[in-house]
């Protein structure tokens, strides 16, 4: 017998904190210096695909068991509604966007949109396609991809087990380390005919983080079935993961001498295709945050976040607008980076204007999604009641 699925608000407020990290980390402010992966080579955007995809596991694995079918419409129709999003996200950009880039001549921008800019027709299909894929719009399509793909991982997952699919997962990993996503471009253009530079078609490797969205999947899909399915951590084992994470931290910010740092171990710890050693410190930093779970989830189970994950596909795309709002008021004033960034009064107000729209935006929408529930709950009581009163008649 399975056992009760009961509901982690705690999950959905993880997932809030990592999009306050996000959009701090996204806005053309120098705030973002101070949550560019503060805590060694750990990024919001690992965490928002890691626990999405353990919620995905969570709500859809014992569905699965009882209705395949059912569960492999409801998450396909969930993959095209974000790329609905995505295709609005793509008609913003490409019109009110690339109008005032090229009629300010914002550097910012013009750098966002450049090849649509350059060649229109090609990035306007190659969209389309999941294809091109500008700066700052390259998540959505991810997260479609990974959600399609989703029915194919579970239901193999029940059939073959997990051990297979986590396998498989890493043996992609590993190929993606050394030039997977180069072949299957350069086969992509060849069929698709669609010259769009390998650069464009977005800054993740697909092939590299969809073990991000696996493990995460496989966890989930392991507390929704399970009672007892998480590991237990030893303190031991909490010590080293925490000992590896000092290391880590010690290389972001330089402390361990010329040959340990980001530059010098290079594609190893890339953010991008998720190198060997970025693995080892994403493992260590998961193993060390479960162990103390019972306290950190005091301090994240609060609001605004609970509201924000729970609305985090309007609230992901309506930060980026502020993105780009952000990008046509810089200024020219360079950090030690050579960044434009925004500073003083201005990215306060942007910061303050973010995050007071997108928390009434969050709130609108959970307040919609809970009016929607007590109407369908009140629909199923009155058709409940009206099924006991036919039995009555029916019986005298």
């Amino acid at each position: 017998m399975l056992p009760k699925l009961e509901r982690r608000p705690e999950l959905d407020a993880l997932r809030g904190l990592f999009l306050v990290w996000m959009t701090v980390t996204h806005l053309p402010t120098r705030y973002s210096d101070f949550v560019n992966q503060p805590i060694g080579f750990i990024s919001s955007a690992e965490g928002f695909v890691f626990v999405s995809a353990l919620l995905v596991g969570r709500l859809y694995m014992r569905d699965l068991q009882l209705n395949p079918a059912n569960v492999r419409t409801r998450l396909w129709k969930r993959s095209l509604k974000i790329y609905g999003y995505h295709l609005l996200m793509l008609a913003f950009a490409f019109t009110v966007v690339a109008e005032i880039a090229i009629h300010t001549r914002k550097a910012a921008l013009i750098n966002l949109l450049d090849f649509y800019l350059a060649h229109p027709l090609v990035a306007i299909v190659g969209s389309v396609l999941l294809l091109y894929c500008p700066p700052l719009l390259d998540i959505l399509p991810m997260y479609v991809t990974f959600l399609f793909f989703t029915p194919l991982a579970l239901s193999g997952a029940v059939r073959i087990g997990w051990k297979w699919i986590l396998a498989g997962s890493a043996a992609l990993w590993v190929l993606a380390q050394f030039g997977l996503r180069d072949l299957v471009h350069n086969w992509m253009v060849h069929v698709t005919h669609l010259q769009i530079p390998l650069q464009e078609t977005g800054s993740f490797n697909l092939f590299a983080w969809q073990a991000v969205w696996i493990v995460g999947l496989w966890l989930g899909a392991r507390s929704a079935m399970e009672a007892d399915s998480l590991f237990k951590i030893p303190c031991w084992a909490a010590t080293v993961a925490a000992a590896v994470c000092l290391f880590f931290v010690g290389v972001r910010f330089q402390w361990l001498g010329p040959h340990l740092t980001s530059q010098a171990l290079g594609v190893k710890l890339d953010k991008w295709q998720i190198g060997p050693l970025r693995v080892l410190n994403l493992i260590a930093f998961t193993v060390l945050i479960y162990w103390a779970r019972r306290f950190l989830i005091k301090i994240v189970s609060i609001e605004p976040f609970l509201t924000l994950g729970k609305a985090s596909l309007r609230v992901f795309c309506a930060h980026i607008v502020f993105v780009f709002a952000g990008l046509t008021m810089l200024y020219g004033d360079l950090n030690a980076d050579g960044l434009d960034q925004l500073h003083g009064i201005p990215a306060i107000v942007l910061l303050a204007a973010t995050f007071v729209s997108l928390i009434w935006l969050a709130s609108q929408e959970v307040q919609k999604k809970r009016e929607e529930t007590q109407r369908a709950e009140k629909e199923a009581r009155a058709q409940e009641a009206e099924k006991r009163l036919d039995l009555a008649k029916t019986g005298t």
